[in-house]
């Protein structure tokens, strides 16, 4: 009951310092609203997609960006705000935790459950630009997608919970993650589809645990978008020559989560 309570305290904390910080808020509101609205809107005209049995006529690209650029959202959102784990360092709030009579690995989920839980919502705002681009949002929709972001958003702030605990400067921190984070966001297929690449490119997309938290999204999305199957089945991702469904999409990320929960866990104890 204790590691309950600490658990809730650390992320009760986190959603507080979320709240309060209104310029945070905004900020990480204004580049996805400005990939969906311009990148979206300037680019959406000049794209085909014949190869796929259809032309760019039959579809709205602003229909295929929506859900990468809540991917993207979730992405961004979950990894950075393993951040607090370096500035409480730094700042001496992490000693005071470390020292109390709480276990570690209560306060590494409480801190993987506060940056989960403030991704999600920074996504579900996001969602609210959707009608302004053409997208037709729905309770169905958002209902639909909040279970995907959250296990997508657990996932990735696990990656960033095992990062953080092992850095000591913030100015590290955002160095070490914009190298992973970067790749991971261009190689997930949230603003192009990941058919046709070249071979390496293919590989490391393949590898990108993002890609395929991008195309549980997506294929949540389309069906709620009313997107012809025909189109749906083409922006699928293919491992070993087989389109992926949305069950074996997220058996992969919560795998992936799973493995970097134990590793977050199990680093956050080693830290000082």
């Amino acid at each position: 009951m204790e590691h309950l309570k600490a658990i809730y305290i650390i992320w009760y904390r986190d959603i507080l310092r979320f709240g309060r910080n209104k310029a945070r808020i905004i900020s990480s509101l204004a580049m996805p609203f400005l990939w969906l609205v311009m990148f979206g809107s300037g680019i959406k005209g000049s794209l085909s997609f014949g190869a796929g049995g259809f032309s760019g006529a039959d579809f709205d690209y602003i229909q295929f960006l929506f859900p990468g650029v809540i991917g993207m959202t979730v992405l961004f959102t979950s990894i950075f705000s393993a951040i607090s784990i370096v500035t409480d360092r730094e700042f001496g709030f992490m000693k005071e935790i470390l020292v109390a009579p709480v276990s570690r690995t209560a306060v590494a989920l409480g801190k993987i459950l506060g940056g989960t839980t403030i991704a999600v919502v920074q996504a579900i705002l996001i969602m609210v630009f959707a009608p302004l681009v053409g997208v037709s949002l729905s309770w169905g929709l958002v209902l639909g997608l909040l279970p995907v972001m959250f296990l997508v958003a657990f996932s990735l702030n696990s990656l960033g919970i095992l990062v953080a605990s092992r850095l000591k400067s913030t100015e590290a921190f955002q160095m070490v993650m914009q190298f992973i984070m970067m790749p991971m966001f261009f190689l997930s297929g949230a603003l192009f589809p990941l058919q046709n690449l070249p071979t390496w490119m293919s590989f490391l997309s393949k590898i990108n645990p993002a890609s395929y938290g991008i195309d549980s999204m997506r294929q949540v999305a389309f069906r709620f978008l009313d997107v012809p199957e025909i189109v749906a089945d083409f922006f699928r991702i293919e491992l070993f020559g087989n389109k992926l469904n949305l069950q074996l999409d997220l058996l992969i990320i919560a795998g992936f989560g799973l493995v970097m929960l134990v590793a977050a866990v199990l680093a956050f104890r080693k830290s000082e």
